[in-house]
Order: structure tokens, then sequence, then C-alpha cells
């Protein structure tokens, strides 16, 4: 089977539900309650819709969320935190995440390239206790 050697867009939104997920390019869409679960339903959905065309990977699909429903889901990241470590004026990070202004493309890559810094130190980190 052929490997299909295009990104696809997959489009993430919050619903009253939970998440919704869907294509522009290709009628693909699903549900999730929660984000792993929509990214787990995409993934099926994408290989369901190219079963017979393509060989799907994790690679071939692009998650895409606004701001301000990621920072609605991802409560834990602070934007006045994440503003202090890319070094970006906090005000200009939140005016993004509220929605009121949208970013560039290089300020969404020094955002993103930010949040994947935090993501891989938490990734790296054990935590301990005391018994």
């Amino acid at each position: 089977m052929k490997r299909l050697k295009k990104k696809i867009k997959i489009i993430v939104e919050k619903t009253n539900t939970g998440f919704s997920a869907y294509s522009d390019e290709f009628p693909i869409f699903t549900t999730g309650k929660t984000i792993p679960e929509l990214l787990s339903n995409s993934y099926e959905a994408t290989q369901m819709y190219f079963e017979d065309k393509y060989e799907i990977t994790n690679e071939n699909i692009r998650f895409e969320i606004d701001f301000e429903q990621f920072f609605q889901y991802y409560k834990v990241l602070n934007s006045k935190f994440l503003a202090e470590r890319i070094g970006m004026n906090p005000t200009l990070l939140s005016q993004y995440v509220q929605g009121h202004k949208k970013p560039s493309e290089n300020q969404t890559e020094k955002i993103l390239s930010g949040i994947h810094q935090i993501g891989q130190e938490l990734s790296e980190m054990n935590l301990i206790f005391n018994r």
C-alpha cells in the first residue's frame, strides 16, 4: 500500500459535550469527550477514509486548535508564565489567548515552541513522594 505524502489538517474545536474534529479537505470528522479520545478517534476516522488507498500514520495528521480553546482546555498552562518563558509581552499573549488579537505566523511558532519545550520538560520529570 502506498504511503500518503501530504499532511492532513484536522481542526479541533471545543463543544458543549467535549470536542469535535474535522478536515476541510476530506470528509473526515469525529468527536470525543476528551482530547486523547478525540485524537484516537481522528486517527481511526482518517485511516478508515483512506483504508484502500493509502497507509496513514501519525505523521500524516496535523491537529490545529485555536489559542483560546487550547488555553481553555489546558488550564494548567498559565499564559503569563508561558509569555515570560518565551520572552513575549504577557499582555499580548493574553490578547491572543482571549481571541482579541490574532498572532502572526512567527508569533504562533514562538508560542508553540515554548509549549513544546514545557511539554518536553514535563515528560522528562519524575515525581517523588515521601512515605
